[in-house]
């Protein structure tokens, strides 16, 4: 995706930062640029809402645990945050500090970061494709000669 567009550019790279696998994140981005907590990386629980058939009325499934962080870069003074599924502070650091810097130079993140974590992603579901299909079960039916 271009840079070109932030808000749908933002939005899709904060889902692949909360993605990825931490040490793949910590490999992409080993550096992490000088930056200010705001709301230091906590762990909490978030509602999560489903619909019947995709379609239906909303109702209550659950809650998920989720951690979150916030960051200002200091030479910059960007603002990012993270908010990622499980326990893991230093990935919601990690995709916070991304997150600011994405805003600061998006294409240094879309090339840095961004682009390699969305070919991991495809290729992990790829795999998991193929592996399903492995299962995959052809039904066909018979036709008895009176019922034709």
């Amino acid at each position: 995706m271009s840079p070109d567009n932030p808000p749908e550019f933002r939005r899709e790279a904060l889902g692949l930062l909360a993605r990825a696998p931490v040490a793949r994140l910590a490999e992409l981005l080993p550096d992490l640029p000088d930056h200010q907590p705001l709301r230091a990386a906590e762990t909490g629980t978030v509602m999560v809402r489903g619909r019947a058939g995709g379609t239906g009325a909303a109702f209550n499934l659950g809650e998920m645990t989720v951690t979150r962080a916030s960051v200002r870069l200091t030479e910059s003074g960007t603002v990012g945050h993270g908010y990622v599924q499980g326990r893991d502070k230093a990935h919601a650091l990690r995709a916070a500090v991304a997150d600011a810097m994405g805003q600061d130079d998006a294409s240094l993140l879309e090339t840095k970061v961004l682009d390699p974590l969305r070919k991991d992603e495809t290729a992990r579901r790829a795999a998991i494709a193929a592996e399903a299909a492995k299962t995959r079960v052809e039904f066909f039916t018979l036709v008895r000669g009176e019922d034709e």
